[in-house]
């Protein structure tokens, strides 16, 4: 997914499988702790309105929304922590494993183009969009 896209953007676009069935609306989205880089979202499906976790990094942005290239019922099935809080490093690996991706490689923290200096400070670790 392109790292220079404002998270924030994100929120309340629709989101589909990788067959094109729409699974909710992007509820909420997590940006990398050491990065800032956006690399979950919490899309919310469903009638009983649960937030399904999906990862950003594989995934596309269309212009009627975001791509998921996995199937629903393994998006259905994500472990489910809750939407509002800092992911833990534990629940981030949950999520890494039960899509099957590789854990990202270390690197050097760099800063997305798209949040300015005041952004970057305050949202490090925090939801995008979220107000202190």
């Amino acid at each position: 997914m392109e790292t220079d896209i404002d998270p924030r953007s994100l929120i309340g676009r629709k989101a589909f499988d990788r067959d094109g069935h729409r699974l909710g609306t992007v509820d909420e989205v997590y940006l990398d702790d050491a990065t800032g880089v956006p690399e979950w979202a919490a899309v919310r499906t469903g009638l009983f309105s649960r937030d399904a976790f999906v990862p950003l990094a594989p995934s596309t942005l269309a212009d009627d929304g975001l791509r998921v290239p996995f199937d629903r019922a393994l998006i259905k099935d994500a472990p489910d922590f809750g939407v509002g809080r800092h992911l833990s490093p534990d629940q981030e690996l949950q999520l890494y494993r039960h899509y099957g991706l590789a854990l990202p490689e270390p690197g050097p923290p760099e800063r997305p183009a798209s949040l300015s200096d005041r952004d970057a400070e305050r949202n490090f670790g925090r939801l995008a969009g979220q107000e202190d």
